[in-house]
């Protein structure tokens, strides 16, 4: 089998189809990458074929940051509509580059064209996606809708969620028209192949976080997380081992490759709630989300360090609830504080609280000492949050994860 694995956005979006395009080529199969070319470096010596960085720049201007920590990002995003549209025809030309060569199947992030592309192949298209927003059912709303129903309407806010690509259309046809394709009915439709059949689609989270609702055809597969295997290379800075070494596990915050509107403010904001705490923390700021300028003698401040290696070692994880970052501490079967900003973060935080694993979580717009800092207390402190985060974490572990992604893949190219 010779596959073709297309994603786009953040590290977040990129390093689970890492995973499986290394289990992919562990178990024999060839394998191509096609992602943002800002995350190149991160696929190490995999055929890496790079999309233009202009459509995240394009949705990650001052005013789209600004707009986030409220929760209004997608208003400040259709306000620079015409840049949105230039730079995603420009993405879809690098992405019908990566293609061109052919292959045997598509796997794609729900976001890109992948079923596009596998229509003027002629192959299968597979969306791969990394949380539950995209396959409807009645048993839970679509966590990325722009509004709320009551349940016995929850299938239509998954319709509600795919108006906001309703603008990138006539883009989309206009490219699809100069691959040769037709305007045929569905063709936007990824769940859903060239005949109107269902498509295979993989799950890459767990059914212990999101169990597979009773409605979801057969052909939907959650399979478990996809983890980068551990780096065997990596060893740790010496000022982290020290630090580690010196006291208590310390809580971690990071907030990934998000960034707010002033990661200065939300620095100052998450140093007090630390000190009211009292508690050790390492800060994780390589991405920008946290601009520290007084780093306290219990705090240390690291660029970049693997999730793996560090969220075992720590008390508790606070994060802003992204699918990458809030997976890896709950495989690290760590306890959580969500912080999230918008797009799935809301549902991964409120999914974790009710799990057992954290307390309430604290909407990015709302951060602020009092609240953190007693997020912080309960998660070091109360024993429930650490018990059930570690039965969570055994759950978790236990599960296929990319090598069952690989094993489904197989079944279907039979």
């Amino acid at each position: 089998m010779d596959a073709l694995l297309l994603t786009y956005g953040s590290q977040g979006d990129v390093q689970p189809f890492i995973a499986l395009a290394g289990a992919l080529r562990a178990a024999g199969h060839g394998v191509r990458l096609a992602g943002p070319a800002r995350s190149a470096k991160l696929a190490g010596d995999l055929d890496y074929r790079p999309i233009t960085d202009a459509l995240i720049e394009a949705v990650d201007t001052d005013e789209v940051r600004q707009a986030r920590d409220s929760g209004k990002g997608a208003g400040a995003v259709a306000r620079s509509l015409g840049a949105v549209k230039a730079a995603a025809r420009e993405a879809l030309d690098d992405s019908w580059s990566a293609a061109a060569d052919g292959a045997d199947v598509i796997v794609h992030h729900p976001i890109t064209a992948g079923h596009h592309l596998a229509e003027k192949l002629g192959v299968p298209s597979v969306p791969a996606s990394l949380f539950p927003t995209n396959v409807p059912t009645s048993e839970f709303p679509c966590a990325t809708a722009p509004v709320r129903l009551p349940k016995a309407l929850n299938r239509l806010t998954y319709r509600l969620d795919g108006l906001a690509g309703l603008a990138l259309r006539g883009t989309v046809d206009d490219w699809r028209g100069s691959l040769g394709l037709p305007k045929r009915r569905g063709r936007h439709d990824f769940l859903r192949d060239p005949r109107g059949g269902h498509v295979t689609v993989l799950n890459a989270f767990s059914r212990h976080v999101v169990p597979p609702p009773a409605d979801w055809p057969v052909s939907v597969h959650t399979t478990g997380y996809w983890f980068l295997p551990t780096d065997p290379e990596w060893t740790p800075p010496a000022e982290l081992t020290a630090f580690l070494d010196a006291g208590e596990p310390p809580v971690c915050v990071t907030f990934g490759s998000l960034v707010g509107s002033d990661p200065a403010k939300t620095a100052r904001t998450v140093l007090a709630a630390i000190r009211a705490a009292g508690v050790r923390a390492v800060l994780i700021a390589g991405w920008g989300g946290l601009r520290v300028d007084e780093v306290p003698d219990d705090v240390l401040v690291v660029d970049q360090v693997p999730y793996d290696w560090l969220f075992p070692r720590a008390a508790a994880v606070v994060s802003h609830s992204g699918a990458g970052t809030s997976s890896a501490a709950a495989a690290a079967g760590r306890p959580q504080v969500g912080i999230p900003m918008d797009v799935e973060q809301p549902m991964w935080a409120a999914r974790l609280h009710g799990l057992g694993v954290g307390p309430a979580p604290i909407p990015y717009g709302e951060l602020a000492e009092a609240p953190l800092a007693a997020a912080l207390r309960a998660v070091t402190t109360e024993p429930a949050y650490a018990s059930r985060a570690a039965e969570l974490g055994e759950l978790i572990n236990a599960e296929g994860g990319a090598a069952e992604a690989v094993a489904v893949l197989e079944r279907r190219m039979d």
